[in-house]
């Protein structure tokens, strides 16, 4: 029989963090339906939309309880170690780089038992916007993307659950990495990065 072991972890964000779900929940069927040959031009959808619900539908957002607190899932988390185990492993004497099939490891051994996480003293929810640059055949275009933000000092609470006691060494590798690379979008930014402490 095998033993389950848990750390609780509390991660205080150091950088303001961007929701990651898309705006529209219809969001494939659109994409989609935005490629049929009768399809509305951008004109024609923001006439029939107004400007902000173009903009609702094109924002990445934070799901959010019923009493509007946002949340990250569980499978944020796991995300976020397999980009932390995925660059690590290529440094050299990292716990990490001992790991071969890191993401069959992480999807069978290493677990988040909550499944919403709801975020604790994030204040007021604000916006993100930047510009998106994008190399085409017909030229470079630039597009504006637009996030949920919840600033620095926001906290998080969640227990992490893994099958081999030997595993903690490579977790705790992985939150220290939140330092520099973090949850969210816009990472390459800086944004969403997190210091952690065990709860």
């Amino acid at each position: 029989m095998f033993e389950l072991n848990e750390m609780k972890v509390r991660l205080t964000f150091i950088d303001d963090i961007l929701g990651g779900n898309p705006g529209d929940e219809d969001i494939y069927r659109s994409y989609v339906g935005s490629k049929a040959p009768d399809a509305d031009t951008l004109e024609d959808e923001v006439a029939h939309l107004g400007v902000e619900g173009v903009v609702d539908k094109g924002k990445t957002i934070f799901m959010k309880m019923a009493d509007g607190t946002p949340f990250l899932k569980g499978y944020h988390i796991r995300g976020f170690f397999k980009s932390a185990c995925a660059a690590l492993r290529t440094i050299e004497g990292s716990e990490s780089s001992g790991l071969k099939a890191y993401k069959k490891e992480i999807d069978t051994r290493i677990f988040i038992k909550e499944d919403k996480i709801p975020f604790m003293d994030w204040g007021m929810m604000d916006e993100c916007q930047r510009p998106l640059r994008a190399q085409t055949p017909q030229g470079e275009r630039v597009s504006i993307a637009i996030s949920d933000m919840i600033a620095a000092g926001a906290q998080v609470e969640f227990t992490i659950q893994y099958l081999n006691e030997k595993d903690e060494r490579f977790i705790r590798e992985w939150l220290d990495y939140g330092q520099l690379n973090g949850i969210g979008q816009w990472r390459n930014s800086g944004k969403g990065r997190f210091t952690w402490e065990v709860a």
